[in-house]
């Protein structure tokens, strides 16, 4: 069996403070094809959080979300996303929601990793799950964290489904980008510990489009 193929759940999990439901949530485009974003400086993140806002305020929300296998201008301005070739297709969903945000576990899992990533453009706080299903290993990642959130974790500490499992950084924090979670299902983590890449360019797009699939197979909100 693969990944695309468990049931986890009949109904859409909602990844954040339960108390938003889930019709608080709207998508989001922050692809390099949306032409609501020309003459944005999305990779700043104060006009980055203005464009969100501007979505939040038309759809009535408090949580924009999307993202998967977007082609995107946001890592322009980080030169890690630049060596080697152009990395800009984004390999998990975002969540965009206020700094501070509880981060709630989608699926039980021990922690598997976790590191402060602070390079600019990297993920800042960063968590990694492990986890079995109907005997399937596979792994998530939690992107742009507060600090606190990595406080008094260890490995093979175990967070059943439901429970809070960290908060959301500020922008200080999470290394220049506007206050959201990075979610993303990875099925072999290889070597990597409390990191894995987010981002991926177009010519490796076929190996990390499968070794890293939807996160909305598991979160079933769309």
């Amino acid at each position: 069996m693969i990944f695309s193929n468990l049931k986890f759940s009949k109904a859409p999990i909602a990844i954040l403070d339960n108390k938003i439901p889930l019709e608080f949530y709207t998508s989001i485009d922050l692809s390099s094809t949306n032409k609501e974003l020309k003459g944005v400086n999305i990779t700043n993140p104060d006009s980055c959080q203005k464009y969100i806002n501007e979505v939040l305020a038309r759809n009535q929300a408090l949580v924009a979300y999307g993202g998967y296998l977007e082609k995107r201008n946001l890592y322009d301005a980080a030169d890690r996303f630049s060596k080697g070739g152009t990395r800009n297709i984004h390999l998990g969903i975002d969540f965009w929601c206020e700094a501070g945000t509880q981060v709630i576990t989608p699926i039980t899992g021990t922690v598997h990793s976790f590191s402060n990533n602070d390079d600019i453009g990297n993920y800042g706080p960063t968590l990694i799950l492990e986890h079995k299903f109907e005997n399937i290993l596979f792994y998530s990642l939690y992107g742009h964290l507060s600090i606190e959130s990595l406080e008094e974790l260890f490995i093979g500490k175990k967070f059943r489904n439901g429970e809070t499992l960290a908060t959301l950084g500020t922008p200080d924090i999470n290394v220049n980008y506007a206050p959201h979670l990075h979610f993303q299902i990875i099925n072999d983590l290889g070597s990597y510990q409390g990191d894995y890449p987010g981002v991926c360019s177009e010519s490796d797009l076929d190996f990390y489009k499968t070794n890293c699939p939807n996160p909305n197979l598991l979160l079933q909100l769309y």
